[in-house]
């Protein structure tokens, strides 16, 4: 039986947070909200969620750690809980929530699938980020040998809780921006295939966006390289399976 949460990363969204987990509470699911550190007005807001919510289960940072180490902080606290799967909501307003249900039942038909959002984004979405996204997709189809893996950068999606903490377990993944696009790529690696759902992403006008250009593309650039020669050592098998399902 698949034994659902949600995880919620948040570092200083004071302002989007609340609502967020508000609209979350209607799926009567716990919540593990991840404080990464934030600031005194974003964690006043979050101790106030969690004594106004049982559902919400607050886990705290005392320092930044990145998205990734956030994410992966609230994957270990839902597979110690005995939450099988986790749904990672980003808090600044991006995801489309009525795309939760979809998300939920494909997990469900298929519980040992990555089910991640596949971003339709409007014209809010700036140049930079757009070229960023594309750059990264032709590595990571290099990387996986796959025009299968579609997107590797969207927060939302749904973990098997226990493959990806022995994933975490073995291997230290990037704890920043760089942890939405490794993490995906070793779990295609390790016969863990991502499922896609076409979800519309918005920048919502005075959002806060927690890339930092130099820092976070020097920690893309070095992922990618990293991934590159791990798909070097796996191309026997990498093209075993490919061949194996082309014959399908």
């Amino acid at each position: 039986m698949v034994r659902k949460c949600f995880i919620v990363p948040v570092y200083n969204h004071p302002w989007t947070v609340g609502n967020t987990v508000h609209m979350l509470l209607q799926f009567n699911l716990p919540i593990i909200v991840v404080n990464d550190g934030s600031d005194a007005q974003t964690t006043a807001v979050l101790q106030l969620l969690a004594t106004e919510c049982p559902t919400v289960d607050l886990v705290c940072h005392e320092v930044n750690q990145g998205k990734g180490g956030a994410v992966m902080t609230g994957l270990r606290r839902a597979n110690e809980l005995g939450y099988s799967h986790a749904l990672q909501v980003d808090a600044d307003g991006q995801h489309n929530l009525a795309d939760i249900p979809h998300l939920w039942s494909l997990a469900e038909q298929q519980p040992t699938a990555l089910i991640s959002g596949s971003p339709v984004y409007d014209d809010s979405i700036p140049m930079g980020r757009k070229i960023g996204r594309w750059i990264t997709h032709f590595w990571v189809w290099v990387e996986t040998l796959s025009f299968s893996v579609k997107d590797t950068m969207c927060g939302f999606r749904v973990y098997p809780t226990a493959t990806s903490v022995a994933l975490f377990d073995r291997i230290a993944l990037g704890k920043r921006m760089d942890f939405d696009i490794e993490v995906m790529v070793r779990l295609f690696w390790e016969g863990v295939h991502p499922v896609f759902v076409p979800t519309k992403v918005i920048y919502p006008p005075g959002g806060r966006s927690h890339f930092h250009a130099l820092r976070d593309n020097w920690l893309i650039t070095k992922m990618h390289t990293r991934l590159f020669f791990g798909m070097l050592l796996r191309l026997p098998t990498l093209l075993r399976r490919k061949k194996h399902r082309q014959s399908l």
